[in-house]
């Protein structure tokens, strides 16, 4: 009965007290607008992300995974920013680049054109990374900063744990064709977007969005499609392999707002690039970002079992601001959805609930709520209370 009882509380929620401003209209059609959204058919996995409020915009097969080819070297950035950090990969630090690696990797698929003998530092490898997706580079960079390719393989692992990238795997630090160690879905690579531009911004203006690399005396273009082609745009990445298809990680930014959009397994270069400018251009122009609630804002309340209260109020963990269809805030409906009820003892700001938006024109959100108050355990007479309330009820 417990579980049922449980089952019954999600599904059924708890609708938003009437005095609350979310209690407007019954759930409306979830993506009755969505279609408008200028992505071909053709592409299977596409996200849309406002990194600014964690709202998706537009999502299809989002949890897919798929092989993301080169957009590995995203990841890889990340682990090298986060050591950087932590003062334990300096960006000064050279290293000396072997004949083995040269052997491997000169002129394999993209490429920096490394040569045995020079001592890149790692910022120049980082940039190799970064603006022509070298082969090469990633993996000089991995051993630079680790030693060997199996310590820095399993830093990015660890480090895609930690970000919650649960349906992600890294065998190479490059994307380079692996019999499908590599993997990931969109959804994780908006995660590791949001980590990238939001924990690391000085890192991430200085290492993406440049249009060139010289490296001796070679010059190449950076074929990301975003940067200095949409208002905005500084990368993130593009990939290809015959398995993966063509896959893009772009992001643009304007007046504060950051949307990220992940495309996946596009059957050709163009129709990829012009999704990716297409869909930010729709996100911002379609979207309008409104704060709506601050932190602290007390949204119904959770029933508590065996506690010394019988209910628990829940308040908004973080500020609520939303990117609204044309900043319309009229037809939003909300619910407050738990497993409950909630054994005490109940912790103040233990995350116990979340409020689950329906937005006209967009996808549902959710974000949590925590317990306002704490609940301790009920006594005796409290107990043989809450045993006659229940019988009563």
């Amino acid at each position: 009965m417990g579980r049922n009882y449980r089952a019954w509380l999600i599904l059924a929620a708890l609708l938003v007290p009437a005095a609350s401003p979310w209690a407007q209209v019954s759930p409306a059609p979830q993506y009755a607008a969505m279609t408008a959204a200028p992505v071909p058919a053709a592409i299977p996995v596409v996200l849309l992300v406002d990194l600014s409020t964690g709202q998706e915009l537009f999502a299809r097969e989002a949890s897919r995974r798929f092989v993301p080819a080169s957009v590995t070297k995203v990841m890889t950035a990340y682990t090298a920013f986060r050591l950087t950090d932590e003062g334990r990969l300096p960006l000064d630090r050279t290293y000396l680049y072997s004949a083995a690696l040269e052997e491997a990797w000169y002129g394999e698929g993209s490429s920096m054109f490394l040569r045995a003998g020079e001592r890149p530092s790692v910022g120049q490898l980082l940039l190799g990374v970064t603006t022509v997706s070298g082969n090469d580079a990633s993996e000089a960079l991995a051993i630079a900063a680790t030693g060997s390719l199996d310590a820095w393989l399993a830093r990015m692992n660890a480090d895609a744990a930690q970000l919650r990238m649960a349906d992600t795997h890294f065998g190479s630090p490059n994307g380079f064709p692996d019999g499908g160690s590599t993997y990931t879905t969109a959804r994780d690579l908006a995660k590791l977007g949001r980590a990238l531009t939001q924990d690391y911004p000085g890192l991430y203006r200085r290492f993406f969005g440049h249009r060139q690399l010289t490296w001796r005396n070679i010059t190449q273009p950076n074929h990301d499609p975003v940067t200095g082609q949409v208002e905005g745009g500084d990368g993130i990445k593009t990939g290809f392999t015959a398995e993966a298809g063509f896959t893009v990680m772009g992001s643009a930014e304007r007046g504060g707002r950051r949307l990220l959009v992940v495309l996946a397994a596009a059957p050709s270069a163009a129709m990829r690039d012009k999704a990716a400018r297409d869909l930010l251009e729709w996100g911002f122009a379609r979207f309008t970002p409104v704060p709506l609630l601050g932190a602290g804002a007390v949204i119904g309340s959770a029933r508590v079992q065996d506690g010394a209260a019988s209910a628990v109020p829940l308040r908004l963990a973080a500020d609520l601001a939303l990117a609204l269809p044309a900043g319309r805030t009229e037809g939003i409906a909300a619910q407050v959805i738990y497993h409950g009820p909630v054994a005490a003892p109940v912790a103040q700001g233990q995350v116990i609930a979340r409020l689950r938006l329906e937005i006209p024109g967009a996808p549902p959100v959710e974000v949590p709520l925590e317990a306002a108050a704490s609940v301790a355990r009920a006594n005796g007479w409290q107990r043989i209370g809450n045993a006659l309330a229940r019988w009563l009820a």
